[in-house]
């Protein structure tokens, strides 16, 4: 086992891009560490490290060393946590990159659904934009990612897609609040408070617009949702989020928010997926699975 201790000093190392950042999670000297490295370049007979003023990065070599390394460790903890399912612990670790719309409501309660079944089992959840959630796939930062109208690129495997609708999201007694359905048009009369431009919601709008022949034009920006939502609270100005970021039910007292109409604003897609050809720890399996469950049974609902 002692070359998965390495590997997980070269992992840490890339990640940080410095070995003193890295040693300091690993509780060891830098100048232990940077020797570790050094034997095992050596024991590989090419470095895989490029040493800067400020830090070092992988080479050419490195970048396909460290897929092996992640690959290594990935199964690693697979074959433990398979192990530790036969023992009927149920024990593991699940790392799960995704859009900030699922921090509020969903993830919480499918966490704590499935702690209350496997309480030994750990969570790390990582908010990530739709580009930044697929990379920590490929890296190997999370098991599974859960994003609104993602790149999809080819390493990524879906394992769930459903549709989210775009719904507009404005002040308890907003005069748009007083209709079921809300038009862009409608919409747009007012000051408008949008997510920036990596954002799937931000992208469903601007393709929208640019249909009319039109720009998009913010009187606020921001990369928190949260922070727009309480924007338009006690204003005229009006957000956008998908229903799943909503509270469940009209409104929480400050806002309230209602669907765009389809025809103005397609819905998009909210895709649960893995890296392609990675098989999941038993831990990360089971709780696919549920959401899989848990996401259909919502859309199924709305």
């Amino acid at each position: 086992m002692r070359h998965l201790q390495l590997y997980r000093y070269v992992d840490s190392v890339a990640k940080a891009r410095s070995i003193r950042r890295a040693a300091e999670g690993h509780n060891i000297t830098p100048s232990a560490l940077n020797r570790r490295i050094q034997a095992f370049e050596e024991e590989l007979g090419f470095p895989i490290f490029e040493r800067l003023p400020r830090g070092v990065r992988l080479n050419a070599a490195g970048e396909l060393v460290i897929q092996h390394v992640r690959n290594q460790l990935a199964d690693m903890e697979r074959v433990q946590s398979r192990i530790e399912d036969l023992k009927g612990i149920r024990r593991g670790h699940v790392a799960i990159a995704c859009s900030q719309a699922l921090l509020p409501y969903f993830l919480p309660r499918q966490i704590a659904a499935y702690r209350a079944l496997h309480p030994a089992v750990t969570f790390s959840v990582l908010p990530r934009d739709r580009t930044a959630a697929e990379r920590e796939l490929m890296e190997y930062g999370a098991d599974l990612a859960l994003v609104f109208e993602p790149m999809l690129v080819a390493e990524m495997r879906p394992l769930a897609i459903v549709a989210e609708p775009v719904h507009a999201v404005f002040a308890a007694g907003h005069p748009l609040g007083r209709k079921e359905t809300v038009r862009l048009r409608d919409c747009l009369a007012h000051p408008l408070c949008l997510p920036t431009a990596r954002y799937g919601v931000r992208r469903l709008l601007a393709q929208a617009m640019a249909r009319k022949g039109e720009a998009l034009r913010p009187a606020m920006e921001s990369d928190s949702f949260e922070f727009l939502r309480h924007a338009v609270a006690g204003s005229d100005h009006v957000t956008f989020q998908i229903r799943i970021g909503l509270r469940p039910g009209d409104d929480d007292g400050e806002v309230i928010h209602r669907p765009v109409d389809l025809r103005d604003v397609p819905a998009g897609v909210l895709v649960l997926g893995q890296l392609r050809n990675r098989v999941l720890p038993v831990a990360s399996a089971r709780f696919a699975d549920q959401l899989t469950t848990a996401l259909h049974a919502g859309s199924a609902a709305r």
